[in-house]
């Protein structure tokens, strides 16, 4: 318990001034890193990180799109189409010419959790350029990290029913309904918090609403990367945060908020004008 909250401590000291100069390179770069680690990681949990010629341009990748979303923002779609393709034909490429060594399952179990690590961290990076990205980009850590949070202690408290065992058998469908709540009530809290200290009037119902969907992918993200593990018998992706594992054991949720956020506030009027 020492070691997480330690971790927790120092987490926090680096992320406060990545947040401050978010208008800056920190912010990308920050995003790009911890890319390039997630994808790192994803790579080792299907067996791959060995294996260079399909490693080392996948890392390169990740570490680039989140850089290229910020500064080319009004091209992000174009960017993230163009990066996926061009991942998907070169792991089956090098699945083909390996003779055997790489088996096109693994290829393509590769292809789909870089593509969940690369898109949400570009989008992360994405969200913070979009109209009024200097509020919006705080939100997938706010609405992953409450959700969970919260699920956790209102199962604790009221959890008696399941919600997927063999996944994860500890949370329960009580918990993830009071995760939900908790998040829908925070962004509403958020948005206050940003009326105060900025020239901005917050759609509290669009605010409010958004936390459903944000919440409920967060939950679905978190049990996802829970199924990877299991799949290929982990306990952790990575060891970045002793207590707490690695990059995508802290952020498994926070990318799928960050996702469906960047794709819902740019793709609807309603949730776009939330600020």
């Amino acid at each position: 318990m020492k070691t997480r909250i330690l971790t927790a401590v120092c987490m926090a000291v680096v992320f406060i001034p990545v947040a401050i100069f978010s208008g800056t390179a920190v912010y990308p770069i920050a995003m790009a890193f911890l890319s390039a680690v997630g994808a790192f990681e994803m790579l080792r949990c299907v067996g791959l990180c060995k294996n260079y010629a399909a490693s080392v341009p996948c890392i390169v990748l990740s570490a680039a799109l989140p850089i290229g979303t910020y500064f080319l923002s009004g091209r992000t779609d174009d960017l993230l189409i163009c990066a996926t393709a061009i991942l998907m034909f070169w792991l089956f490429a090098v699945s083909l010419f390996s003779h055997g060594k790489l088996p096109v399952e693994q290829a393509a179990m590769a292809f789909l959790g870089l593509v969940y690590v690369i898109w949400g961290f570009s989008m992360m990076a994405g969200l913070r350029k979009i109209d009024n990205g200097q509020y919006l980009y705080l939100m997938p850590f706010l609405g992953a990290w409450v959700s969970d949070s919260f699920a956790y202690f209102t199962g604790r408290l009221l959890g008696r029913h399941k919600l997927i065992p063999d996944v994860s058998p500890k949370k329960t469908v009580e918990g993830a309904v009071g995760g939900i709540l908790f998040a829908m009530a925070s962004f509403a809290l958020y948005g206050w918090i940003v009326s105060l200290v900025a020239d901005v009037t917050p759609n509290y119902f669009a605010l409010v609403l958004l936390g459903l969907p944000v919440s409920l992918v967060s939950i679905i993200g978190d049990l996802v990367m829970s199924l990877i593990k299991r799949r290929y018998e982990i306990k952790d992706y990575g060891t970045l945060f002793p207590g707490h594992g690695g990059v995508l054991d802290r952020f498994d949720s926070v990318l799928a908020t960050a996702a469906a956020l960047y794709l819902l506030c740019v793709n609807t009027e309603f949730f776009g004008l939330v600020f």
